[in-house]
């Protein structure tokens, strides 16, 4: 070989395969080794690798055995060693791939990253990451429900990850992991990658909904309108990229009242009290708060337990529903309904609002029934008179 074509040759490989000529120039001098103690094997001599020394000439492609500091090179060497020397030399080169593979994505864990599906088997999801020929597995759990995957198709995902398996190296990737917001969020809001903004609590349901809460360490700086962004354009980037998942965003607040209060969210809530013992929270609501309170299917309350990382039991008119066991518990008619604990004086305000409009409007329609019947009366009256003295005029006789 000549110089150029040699070297070549190396950095060639080096740059296919993403490792180092240093790297490449170690096992060709490994496989080199490894055929010369195969050829004096079947030559009946028996030779230890840690006895061979092998000197390659990286400028002219040279290359000699050498025993002892002695050259050792058998005739005919190259030839007979060059298949050997091939399959070596690409075993060597995988592994070290592995390994660039092994460390680059290490340092990559818990970040996102933009790969395309290539294969879907048996609900294994692989994707092409793009660098170094490194291929991502997104197993069935890593899977956000009812989103369909194509060949193709180009999804961000959260590198989660990396284990070693019979298919060897493997780099698990994520899209229903709840990290996986959060780093959305850290891409699409400044105030988050900065540090302004943080992201104290999550709970998902991925597919479904999330509930996030946000805290700000600039006073000036609202973390739940940085989060929304104007007119709402930086939460909706992230629903869109979910397919439509569901985002409530809501305050962090170091007051486990107020926070239990904020994560039952769009609910208005009017009373909590805390057991905690049992770290257990029980939360008053208006009647009509109820239902929206506990969610679908008992959603909202489920979440907001995750959220506080609080046994939460809603209490209204109807009932107390746990959101551990997901279950509504009929209030017994002799029990105290008071629960003293932290309310929302709005929501009282509200409360007392409404049965005042309630009583007002009662008075005003028993007035105009009151009115009616009065006048329905008198209807009736004038109509009997002058009926009387119609037949009082029948009645008398003509003169």
């Amino acid at each position: 070989m000549a110089i150029s074509e040699f070297n070549a040759a190396l950095n060639q490989v080096a740059a296919e395969r993403g490792i180092t000529v240093e790297s490449v120039i170690e096992s060709v001098k490994t496989a080199l080794a490894t055929a010369y103690k195969k050829d004096r094997k079947e030559a009946g001599e028996e030779v230890e690798l840690e006895e061979i020394e092998v000197d390659l000439n990286t400028d002219t492609g040279e290359v000699r055995i050498l025993k002892g500091k002695k050259d050792v090179t058998p005739s005919g060497f190259g030839r007979i060693a060059a298949q050997t020397a091939k399959q070596v030399i690409l075993q060597k080169i995988r592994e070290t791939e592995k390994e660039v593979v092994t460390n680059e994505f290490r340092a990559k864990i818990g970040q996102i990253m933009l790969g395309t599906v290539f294969r879907i088997d048996n609900g294994l999801v692989t994707l092409d990451l793009g660098k170094t020929r490194a291929q991502g597995v997104m197993p069935s759990g890593e899977q956000v429900p009812f989103e369909n995957y194509r060949i193709s198709q180009r999804l961000k995902v959260l590198v989660k990850d990396i284990k070693e398996s019979t298919r060897g190296t493997e780099v698990v990737v994520s899209r229903a992991d709840p990290q996986f917001v959060v780093k959305l969020f850290e891409q699409e809001v400044p105030e988050i990658a900065s540090g302004v903004v943080v992201v104290e609590a999550i709970a998902r349901e991925a597919g479904s909904r999330t509930k996030m809460a946000v805290s700000s360490k600039d006073d000036k700086v609202d973390p739940v309108g940085s989060c929304v962004g104007q007119k709402g354009v930086r939460v909706q980037a992230i629903i869109a990229e979910l397919f439509g998942e569901k985002i409530d965003i809501i305050p962090f607040y170091n007051i486990t009242e107020k926070f239990i209060a904020a994560s039952l969210s769009p609910a208005k809530v009017a009373e909590v009290v805390l057991d905690k013992e049992n770290k257990r929270a029980i939360v008053t609501v208006p009647e009509e708060q109820q239902s929206l309170a506990i969610g679908k299917e008992g959603q909202n309350a489920r979440l907001a337990n995750k959220l506080t990382k609080w046994k939460i039991d809603i209490k209204g008119a109807t009932g107390i529903f746990s959101a551990e066991s997901g279950e509504a518990i009929n209030i017994g008619a002799k029990e105290d309904k008071k629960i003293v604990g932290v309310w929302d004086e709005a929501i009282k305000k509200t409360e007392d609002e409404k049965i005042e409009k309630d009583r007002v409007r009662k008075e005003e329609e028993a007035e105009a029934a009151a009115e009616a019947e009065k006048a329905s009366e008198e209807i009736v009256e004038s109509g009997t008179e002058e009926n009387q003295d119609v037949q009082s005029e029948e009645n008398t006789p003509a003169e």
